[in-house]
């Protein structure tokens, strides 16, 4: 098959959307990131614009192995020697020159000629290539460029020694047919075409920036520039999880192939996400919390009788660990019969009809039902009243202060026993928890924290939920309280009690046994 090379700017492009800049520590992360994920070529910043990218680049084309490390420039010689000396001792390095090619950006923004721009454009190539024998040359704005100027410059920019020519839609203007149909012109109209790769760079104003991305390979283009998790300027950029999953998905259409490691996608995501702090949207494609997650009925009972009903890929094969089924008052019998007998209950020890009933009374209760809750209504009948609720709370903490927290629990196992604890903590949460431990006697590992404003205005109601571990379960925790400290003590002792009740099962258990 054909390979398509996979240029990623998410620290280029991708770093111009975020509200800070990444230290150079940060986007050494990344890029050894990127690398793992075994993408080609590695934009790695725009030398010019600070010594701190400067040095950020040289740092990546010096400490990062594996892909190709380019650096962009304007066709300025000043940021032509600035790529050269941070990407000087990087053993593959490309220099990445571009000019505006549109009528507006010509008339408006560089206020040149045509001719003009196009020496300027074979300038710059040819300057680049004193340093590296690697050039790419980007037409920007190429979507809103007239198309006899367009082959012009490709061209003439080819002639003077670049090897990749990228024919970016800077504005995301163009729509699918009419993208491809510009990359069709190239091939057709420039005699050269047959010595350089063709790359695109498409944005996202639209929403058609993986579309024609994927239109321009049908139309012969061998690389894509995007980002993890589409990160770029405005709406961003190309999706690169979307067009590599994409183009792996239907090789039938495409016959191409990347050299992505698709199992790194969801990693990389996560952790860029993480570095960035821009979390990605939850039906987000691919990558998104809820891309194999399956709520409705009879999309569960599809999956469970064979993955491809409902999945066109496995979740293991972008790295994650499985599917997921929401247990919701959507959710049918066929899921809930399934999750029961993961846990451990055979369908003769049970009447499925009769627990579907008590599932959907919960379910439209709560909302989400998790495992432990099924295992409570198999063992106690439903949900048992709660062990432990907290009567009183309070809590200090302030600049030089030491963060405090009081509580008073009463135990219901307890003859209803008032017990008092106090805690301090890095802050008034971690205080609060600490000292609910102490009353209950319990100690849970919290390993995801949500606080979410579920109101506006300055006395907005936040609901936090929490994910906890136990004794190798998990467990998750949810509470509300227009303040934030309450409804995360609220939400920790909703775990507890939840731990509570699973160890009264399983005496249950070891009992009957």
């Amino acid at each position: 098959m054909d390979k398509v090379l996979i240029f990623d700017t998410t620290l280029r492009d991708g770093e111009q959307a975020l509200s800070s800049s990444l230290s150079v520590k940060e986007k050494l992360v990344i890029a050894h990131t990127l690398a793992k994920l075994k993408i080609d070529i590695i934009e790695a910043g725009f030398p010019v614009s600070s010594p701190g990218d400067l040095e950020s680049v040289r740092q990546i084309a010096n400490n990062v192995e594996g892909p190709i490390i380019a650096g962009l420039a304007r066709a300025v010689k000043a940021d032509i020697d600035a790529c050269a000396e941070a990407l000087k001792d990087c053993p593959r390095p490309r220099i990445h020159t571009f000019i505006a090619t549109s009528n507006v950006h010509v008339e408006s923004k560089l206020r040149k000629g045509y001719d003009e721009v196009v020496n300027m454009a074979v300038d710059a190539v040819k300057y680049a290539r004193n340093f590296v024998d690697d050039v790419e040359f980007s037409c920007e704005d190429a979507g809103r460029t007239d198309r006899d100027m367009l082959c012009r410059v490709v061209e003439e920019a080819i002639k003077a020694g670049a090897k990749t020519i990228n024919i970016p839609d800077t504005v995301g203007y163009t729509v699918g047919y009419e993208f491809g149909d510009i990359i069709k012109d190239v091939f057709n109209r420039v005699p050269n075409i047959d010595q350089a790769t063709i790359s695109v760079h498409c944005h996202n104003d639209l929403g058609q920036a993986s579309a024609n991305s994927l239109m321009a390979v049908l139309n012969g283009a061998r690389q894509i520039e995007c980002t993890v998790n589409g990160l770029g300027e405005r709406a961003g950029n190309c999706a690169m999880e979307e067009v590599v999953m994409a183009m792996n998905t239907r090789k039938d259409i495409f016959g191409v192939e990347t050299n992505i490691i698709t199992e790194e996608i969801v990693p990389a995501s996560r952790l860029i996400s993480k570095i960035c702090n821009t979390p990605v949207q939850p039906n987000k494609a691919i990558v998104g919390a809820t891309a194999f997650a399956h709520s409705s009925g009879i999309h569960q009972d599809g999956v469970l009788k064979s993955r491809n009903n409902y999945e066109i890929m496995t979740p293991e094969s972008v790295g994650l660990s499985a599917n997921q089924f929401h247990l919701t008052s959507r959710s049918g019998r066929h899921i809930i019969k399934h999750r029961l007998s993961l846990l451990g209950y055979e369908e003769n020890s049970y009447d499925l009809d009769a627990f579907y009933v008590k599932f959907l009374a919960l379910a439209d209760k709560k909302g989400t039902v998790y495992d432990d809750d099924l295992e409570a209504m198999m063992e106690i009948d439903g949900e048992d009243s709660d062990r432990f609720k907290m009567t009183f709370l309070n809590t200090t903490s302030g600049t030089g202060s030491v963060p405090t927290a009081t509580i008073k629990i009463i135990d219901a196992n307890e003859e209803e026993k008032e017990i008092q604890e106090a805690a301090t903590g890095d802050g008034p949460v971690d205080a609060a928890c600490k000292a609910i431990d102490r009353v209950v006697g319990y100690s849970v590992k919290m390993v995801d924290y949500n606080l979410t404003g579920m109101t506006g205005g300055r006395n907005a109601l936040g609901e936090v939920k929490i994910i906890a571990e136990h004794k190798e379960r998990r467990y998750h925790g949810s509470g509300s309280s227009t303040d934030i400290v309450e409804a995360s003590a609220l939400a920790y002792l909703n775990v507890i009690n939840k731990v509570a009740r699973m160890e009264g099962i399983e005496k249950i258990k070891e009992n009957r046994a």
